[in-house]
């Protein structure tokens, strides 16, 4: 499975961090493709991309982000998938890439697609669509899925497709998605006398119960915000979003936020930070700050995607029972994303059926490939957290029942956040761009008790449209 610990490296913008959840430590891994393009290397292809790959094709594709040997269960995990996929196909050699490293590494990865130098299949975020396409990078992919060639089809969320997704052509599948909620450090609810079980679903009761949390002293914050390395805006997005609002209207050319939602955010922020003082004193925090706060008992709650709590667990000894999940405060709609595998344009047509081949096997088949709980339980992988969820249907019944029978942590502390899911909305046009702008409005709040919030907001929208001015 890939973390979304790496996605949001890129997607909150938080580029220079260098160390990361262990789940992944994928790599920006694709160097070059082993075809540009031509035929089938031998045996029989069909003309027809609609139709399944024959058994009976000789290719051989690269793949990104093969796990690299310091995660010994991961990669040994690709490498059993490697041969039960040649079971069928044969003749097929899935050729994985591997470097130390960031996946996707967001230089690297640019200078990647200008030298048009990715792999056969390659890994991207959601975000990465329009810079692919700026780059005529990936295939159309559209007349090669069907549900004869991802039999699953059907079940998968069709906001995710949407994703990946450009003038209703499918340019990749989905690996992994997530939507932000609000993690809370259990230990410290019952301590401050609430209920763990039932987080906040206001951001009014977000206030309150920082402040009861915040009484308990030690240091200890009720409630933690970003405010540097584009995270601040990234979160300043995904409260915008649980009220309602938006940063950027629908035409995708002016900013929107502005207005009374926005002022809402900031002015509820600003009081938790200075009239409250449930916020704690140390700001300016990106992605890994809040995460070793929690995690140490030094702050209450904050807003995180599940797998936040397996980098958690994983590389700062924390304990998987210390934590839980609640919807978004607000409920309207949670800042969503997650990543892809997208195919390199110009490689031969039985290439392309034998990467979608691959991928249906890997990602999107539940009980297989990333879905094969009981294996990872046995390789002692974390299995419980609330995704990838982008199944719907039978595939969502099967798949969580087999989540809770192999989990590895208590997936009851995360009853809240499934129980009735929050809508998912992606992030704006230009995200990276949009939330280095609006860190400042984060920041100025975090840090100056005299901030001027409507000269804030009036500076970023400006920003901001100058920013989507230049698409």
């Amino acid at each position: 499975m890939r973390s979304a610990r790496f996605r949001r490296t890129r997607r909150a913008g938080a580029i220079t961090l260098v160390s990361a959840l262990t789940l992944t430590a994928l790599a920006a891994c694709g160097t070059s493709s082993s075809d540009d393009g031509g035929g089938s290397e031998g045996g029989s292809g069909s003309a027809d991309p609609a139709a399944p790959l024959d058994p009976k094709t000789e290719v051989t594709i690269t793949i990104d982000c093969m796990p690299p040997s310091a995660k010994a269960a991961e990669l040994r995990e690709w490498k059993e998938d490697v041969k039960e996929f040649n079971k069928k196909y044969p003749k097929v050699t899935v050729d994985g890439r591997s470097t130390p490293g960031q996946c996707l590494e967001p230089p690297r990865f640019t200078a990647m697609l200008k030298a048009k130098s990715q792999p056969d299949v390659f890994y991207t975020y959601f975000t990465d669509l329009p810079q692919v396409l700026d780059n005529d990078g990936a295939e159309d992919i559209t007349a090669y899925v069907n549900d004869k060639t991802v039999p699953a089809l059907k079940d998968i969320d069709p906001n995710v497709l949407a994703q990946l997704k450009h003038e209703n052509k499918l340019y990749g599948l989905p690996t992994s998605n997530y939507t932000m909620g609000l993690l809370i450090n259990r230990k410290l609810f019952e301590k401050a006398g609430l209920d763990p079980d039932n987080p906040p679903r206001t951001w009014g009761e977000v206030r309150t119960a920082a402040k009861k949390i915040s009484d308990l002293g030690d240091g200890i914050a009720g409630f933690g915000e970003y405010s540097a390395g584009n995270t601040g805006g990234w979160h300043f997005t995904a409260q915008m979003y649980s009220l309602g609002g938006d940063v950027v209207d629908p035409s995708g050319k002016k900013a929107a936020f502005d207005d009374e939602l926005g002022k809402q955010v900031a002015e509820n922020l600003h009081a938790m930070r200075w009239e409250d003082e449930s916020m704690g004193r140390t700001q300016l925090l990106k992605w890994g700050d809040l995460q070793k706060q929690i995690a140490t008992d030094k702050l209450g709650m904050f807003l995180a995607a599940p797998d936040d709590i397996t980098y958690m667990v994983q590389q700062l000894g924390a304990d998987y029972e210390n934590f839980g999940m609640g919807l978004i405060p607000g409920e309207k709609n949670t800042l969503a994303g997650g990543n892809s595998y997208m195919i390199k344009k110009g490689i031969s047509p039985d290439k392309v059926k034998a990467a979608i081949a691959w991928l249906n096997f890997q990602n999107l088949t539940v009980g297989e490939g990333q879905f094969n709980w009981e294996r990872k339980k046995k390789d002692e992988l974390p299995v419980g957290l609330p995704q990838p969820n982008f199944w719907l249907n039978e595939s969502k019944t099967k798949d969580d029942a087999a989540r809770i029978e192999h989990a590895t942590m208590p997936v009851e502390n995360f009853k809240a956040f499934m129980d009735a899911p929050v809508p998912g909305k992606a992030e704006p046009p230009k995200a990276q761009e949009v939330y280095k702008v609006l860190d400042n409005v984060m920041s100025g709040i975090l840090t100056n008790e005299d901030a001027d919030i409507d000269l804030l907001l009036d500076t970023a929208e400006q920003q901001v449209d100058q920013v989507l001015a230049t698409q």
